[in-house]
């Protein structure tokens, strides 16, 4: 799926401030849903720090400013979630938030669209838990 505009997905979301409301929309639906439990219970009860990372990694991800890896290096998002087993109930309980937070932060359907599948895209890439 593409994106019929010319601008990359960061100025179609409309820059930092959309993107922090996605983020903590985010979070703050990881930490109130319901049957999201083991998902939630790979981060830290204080996300600020979770927040500000994930932040600075979307606006790079989304083509905008490479702010995570100013700070931090390549994403390497696969080696920093090897701790972490994720097999398809975590990859589906974090999508679940993020694609409620999507629908909540306002920006053009196809947009969205494009978003919601990439993410779930993403989430596949950095499941490491074999299954059945």
């Amino acid at each position: 799926m593409a994106i019929a505009s010319e601008l990359i997905p960061y100025q179609q979301l409309g820059g930092d401030q959309p993107l922090r409301q996605l983020v903590d929309r985010f979070y703050d639906l990881m930490f109130s849903e319901q049957g999201v439990e083991i998902v939630r219970d790979m981060h830290n009860p204080d996300t600020r720090e979770i927040r500000d990372r994930f932040f600075d990694f979307l606006s790079g991800w989304l083509g905008g400013p490479q702010r995570f890896i100013e700070k931090h290096g390549h994403p390497r998002l696969r080696a920093r979630h090897l701790p972490f087993s994720i097999g398809k109930s975590e990859r589906d309980q974090w999508l679940h938030c993020m694609n409620l937070a999507l629908d909540d932060t306002p920006m053009d359907a196809e947009l969205r669209a494009y978003l919601k599948d990439a993410f779930a895209k993403t989430g596949d890439f950095l499941r490491n838990r074999g299954e059945a």
